[in-house]
């Protein structure tokens, strides 16, 4: 592992590690790379398509730099770019919900700990998993200001980031938490709203696509077969 390590520092620069380490650890577990193996895996698979396309392909020594080079990127984007896109978008989803109990709890009369805790035990969800390792990491002594901290941290969506940021701040400066989350949950129904509006909107370009793929040749096949038929016989 340790040369492994080394290898990989002379090929990657420590800024791009630390985004790669940065971004795998948004991922969650939507990942099993760490920052060693996947810089790794990504290097020794591209240098393998690299010498594949020269063995299979006739002019492979004039497509493979460029194929390889594709695949890099490539790599980088199936394996990060486009998980953190659908787990910012699972996670946006589920905030909705997650934000309204919490709300409902801390109208019970709990403090924001205990709230916490009797949200994610009563809500089973991605985002709530998040919060349940934030609450761990308060057994080791963190405040739990910090471990929100460290948790906005993790989070790669801005929503959500956003939102722990405003409830660390107000119960940094004794502000109202509920007053905070009302708004904050009528922000997130309204991104729900829209979102399903944009849906929407997408459907009737959605079908006419359809409709020039399939039932316009369908039609023309239907008109002109009987001429077709007749021409040919």
């Amino acid at each position: 592992m340790r040369d492994v390590t080394k290898f990989i520092k002379k090929i990657y620069s420590e800024k791009e590690l630390k985004n790669i380490e940065y971004n795998l650890r948004c991922l969650g577990t939507d990942t099993k790379f760490t920052v060693a193996t996947f810089a790794f895996t990504r290097v020794v698979t591209t240098i393998l398509v690299f010498v594949l396309t020269i063995l299979i392909f006739d002019a492979g020594y004039i497509y493979a730099p460029f194929v390889a080079v594709g695949y890099y990127y490539l790599f980088y984007y199936l394996n990060i770019t486009k998980k953190l896109s659908i787990r910012n978008r699972r996670l946006e989803h589920q905030a909705l919900y997650f934000f309204e109990i919490l709300t409902l709890t801390l109208e019970s009369g709990r403090n924001l700990e205990n709230a916490l805790i009797v949200t994610c035990d009563n809500v089973d969800s991605e985002i709530s998993n998040e919060f349940k390792k934030a609450l761990d990491e308060m057994k080791f002594g963190k405040s739990l200001i910090e471990t929100l901290s460290d948790l906005k941290s993790r989070m790669s969506s801005d929503i959500v980031g956003n939102i722990i940021l405003n409830i660390i701040q107000t119960n940094r400066f004794g502000n109202s938490i509920l007053d905070t989350l009302y708004n904050e949950v009528d922000f997130l129904r309204q991104k729900e709203l829209m979102t399903v509006k944009e849906q929407i909107n997408k459907i009737p370009n959605k079908v006419s696509m359809i409709s020039v793929l399939f039932i316009v040749p369908l039609i023309i096949v239907l008109i002109l077969g009987p001429y077709l038929i007749e021409f040919i016989g």
